[in-house]
């Protein structure tokens, strides 16, 4: 095959010029297929055919599907960088680096018209309208919106306030107006070369330029001054405070940088991610990152390349310096390799927020992955179970004493397969006397439901009791109380085997050990079981604790509350002195207390 596509294409690769340009590669259905850019067409288009580039199996893909060859010549390199960049946005070759961001971006657009509406869009109408930006964040939009409308009252109304409209009076002051959003120029109490004064401004302010809106304002501002205007000097002072706030919030990477695009790239497997900082006065007013899926295994310099390029054109930056981790041949550009310093430190900066964009993008995949699988595992208990529905919602029971002393309850509940820790609820058993675990059962299911129902909560779609078919009947007893039937199912699983009972039917199912279900129910089983014991623990070491001190002649409930309250151990309270202790509960019942304690 490659010596049929070399012999093929011999006669092309003969007349190729020595000259930079692009070459389309195009399929026997003539589909562009990979667009390629290069500084000597001859060379690189010949290389494809080459012992050393055909070793690369990707290639070696590409090349057999190669059945026509075209190129176009240019003056330069960018020349080719750039109709290499257009032809694969317009063409989108199956060969080619995949650029992942082709959203729109919002832009500010100050309006070609008389005293012009400053305002946000995605829309980019050619009629002679001033567009800013594009931004890379709909947030920083609406700050700048919400800066400008601070800084300067401007109309939002689309009314034709040409001269002479507002010289016929054609039109009324709004509510605009009278709220102090607007000077009202339609009704001529705002002259027009004030207005684009302040269109002027908001221009300066919008590129990043804030510097020099402040220098003009404090000359404006000591100008009123020195005229004994004070009221507007003190308008234009409110005007500085506003934009140094907003300055002091914009991240200051260095005073001496104007005007820098940053670039740095971070290069996976199968993707290549590449950061773009735009820094302005000082200041970082722009940050983008751009990912590229990667089809022939292209080297780092090319990828990193092609994103400079795209990102400049779309986010129209004119930044003649480009600070990048390793040399790059862009004409016409000031290429910076920073070892150390400032540059060096948004070079860093710019790594940073790659790794963190990278890390965003995996936790989003397993996140994507955890639902998928617990979807798939949720349709396999179904399966398994032979449930009515999904059982997105699973609580389990389980009951917890010893020797009949602290019988209490716990239920715990499964979302999507997953714990949901905060519905966990324990129960103190009201109602019955000694060990009766079917007795505390139906007790249980009963409070937890009638609570539920009362609350017009959300029942699960199935319940598993963690015993076997005496508790499960207890538990379907309180169901048929509750008149609960419909699209509930309930289980029992026994312990011994893993047996698992239905409720009226005699002979039990056997899950497979290594079923994904059985897992699953044992999970919620364990944690029940988990859930329960801990509280009944925390409840018999209480009791203990009371009880010792309940048999202190002459100390009763409320002194035991106040220093178990205060104290928390016997331990602790054993290890205070008198004083300590009477500071508490008196000195009567300290020297109690401390009899007692001596005697042990």
């Amino acid at each position: 095959m490659k010596n049929n596509q070399k012999d093929k294409f011999k006669p092309v690769l003969a007349v190729l010029p020595d000259s930079p340009g692009i070459y389309q590669f195009y399929n026997s259905n003539n589909d562009i297929i990979y667009v390629g850019k290069a500084k000597n067409l001859k060379k690189r288009v010949s290389s494809y055919f080459t012992k050393d580039h055909y070793e690369n199996n990707k290639v070696k893909v590409l090349v057999s599907k190669i059945d026509r060859i075209e190129y176009i010549v240019v003056q330069t390199e960018t020349d080719a960088l750039l109709l290499e960049n257009n032809l694969i946005k317009k063409y989108h070759p199956r060969y080619n680096v995949m650029l992942k961001d082709d959203k729109t971006y919002p832009w500010i657009c100050v309006k070609k018209e008389h005293f012009p509406r400053v305002f946000y869009t995605r829309n980019i109408i050619n009629d002679g309208s001033m567009y800013l930006g594009p931004y890379t964040s709909v947030h920083m939009v609406k700050v700048l919106l919400d800066l400008v409308k601070q800084l300067y009252p401007l109309r939002n109304c689309n009314l034709n306030l040409s001269l002479e409209n507002i010289a016929k009076k054609n039109y009324k002051p709004c509510l605009e107006y009278h709220i102090g959003n607007c000077l009202a120029p339609c009704i001529g109490l705002q002259t027009e070369d004030n207005y684009n004064e302040s269109i002027t401004n908001i221009k300066k302010i919008l590129r990043g330029n804030i510097q020099e809106v402040i220098v003009y304002l404090n000359d404006l501002m000591k100008k009123y001054s020195e005229e004994i205007k004070f009221e507007e000097a003190q308008l234009v002072k409110e005007k500085i405070e506003i934009l140094e706030k907003y300055k002091s919030k914009s991240s200051v990477v260095s005073a001496s940088l104007n005007n820098v695009d940053v670039f740095n790239i971070l290069d996976d497997n199968n993707f290549a991610y590449v950061n773009f900082l735009k820094v302005v006065e000082g200041r970082i007013v722009q940050a983008h990152t751009l990912e590229l899926k990667k089809k022939l295994d292209e080297n780092i310099e090319d990828l990193l390349i092609l994103a400079i390029i795209e990102i400049r054109e779309r986010l129209q930056s004119t930044a003649k310096e480009l600070i990048v981790p390793f040399n790059l041949e862009l004409e016409g550009l000031k290429i910076s390799i920073p070892v150390r310093g400032e540059k060096k430190s948004l070079l860093e900066l710019s790594e940073r927020n790659l790794k963190y964009y990278r890390l965003e993008k995996q936790k989003r995949s397993e996140k994507k992955r955890e639902k998928h699988s617990g979807k798939r595992i949720l349709e396999t208990i179904k399966k398994d179970l032979n449930l009515s529905t999904l059982p997105e919602h699973i609580e389990c029971f389980d009951n917890s004493n010893i020797q009949g002393t602290n019988p209490v309850a716990a239920c715990v509940v499964f979302k999507n397969a997953k714990p949901s820790t905060k519905d966990y609820r324990h129960y103190n058993i009201k109602t019955v006397e000694g060990p009766d675990d079917f007795a505390s059962m139906e007790e249980v299911v009963y409070r937890r439901y009638k609570r539920l129902l009362d609350e017009k909560k959300n029942l699960p779609q199935l319940i598993v009791i963690d015993g076997g078919k005496g508790q499960l009947n207890a538990a379907l007893k309180s169901l048929e109380k509750l008149n609960i039937k419909e699209n509930i199912s309930i289980i029992g699983i026994a312990k011994r085997l893993e047996e698992i009972f239905y409720p009226n039917d005699p002979i039990p199912l056997y899950l497979d050990k290594n079923s994904e279900s059985l897992k699953v129910i044992q999970h919620i089983r364990n944690e029940a079981h988990r859930f329960g014991i801990k509280f009944h623990r925390n409840k018999r070491s209480g009791n203990f604790i009371k009880s010792e001190l309940e048999n202190i002649p002459g100390i009763g409930p409320k002194t035991i509350d106040v220093l178990l309250t205060k104290f928390k151990t016997i331990k602790k309270i054993q290890s205070l002195s008198i004083d300590e202790i009477s500071a508490e509960v008196g000195n009567t019942k300290a020297k109690l207390l401390l009899e007692y304690f001596n005697k042990l």
